[in-house]
């Protein structure tokens, strides 16, 4: 029988994460994330925070360890993590690095609807976004070449990925960009066509209409 998951958002393994490392209180949790450069990793959103502390003590995967006050401070609850806890954070990195998740980028959503721009419009776009990721790829490099001089690559190896990535992309857009700025993109005078007359061609229509369903 599958073990039924109880976390199901990447803050609850982040704070999973911090716990594993050591009992702290929420405050220290946000502390420690923030300092591991995990809300770039997982996209936390730390409003959150306190609500998925509470989920995963109700569901056993965290416990109190103390509750405590200093000088005029709310008093504050040290949590660490159980046994079950523990078994959690283990089976989902397990499914994070093993199972393909669909992941849905805006960059991604942009360009499923570019036709609505001219192509013109769509390479000084691309080439303003060519230019902000070289950017990113060399500052990345930069903390790269930094931290690795004392920091294991073990704890580095999303920066290598994030390089990769960009890097990636940045091969993707410059072979579109000379496409585009060549006219070899294939159905750029159909492209350039609709913008100038302000409507589909027939062909264009009836395949729009084609992918068009009833549920």
């Amino acid at each position: 029988m599958a073990k039924r998951r109880k976390v199901a958002n990447l803050l609850a393994l982040a704070v999973l994460s911090a716990l594993a490392h050591r009992p702290m209180h929420p405050y220290e949790m946000a502390a420690a994330l923030r300092g591991w450069n995990k809300e770039h990793d997982m996209g936390i959103k730390w409003g959150s925070l306190y609500t998925v502390v509470g989920n995963l003590a109700k569901h056993g995967l965290i416990e109190e360890l103390e509750s405590g006050r200093q000088g005029r401070r709310p008093e504050r609850t040290v949590y660490q993590i159980t046994e079950a806890g523990r078994e959690e954070l283990v089976d989902w990195t397990r499914e994070l690095l093993s199972v393909p998740h669909t992941e849905f980028p805006w960059f991604r959503a942009g360009l499923s609807v570019m036709a609505v721009l001219p192509p013109d419009d769509v390479a000084g776009l691309l080439t303003d976004r060519l230019a902000a990721i070289r950017k990113g790829i060399a500052g990345l490099e930069e903390l790269y070449e930094r931290d690795s001089a004392q920091v294991p690559r073990l704890f580095l190896i999303e920066t290598e990925y994030d390089l990769a990535i960009l890097k990636a992309e940045e091969g993707w857009i410059r072979a579109l960009l000379e496409e585009l700025t060549t006219g070899t993109f294939p159905g750029l005078p159909e492209w350039r066509a609709f913008h100038e007359s302000g409507g589909l061609s027939a062909e264009m229509k009836e395949l729009a209409e084609n992918n068009i369903t009833d549920n």
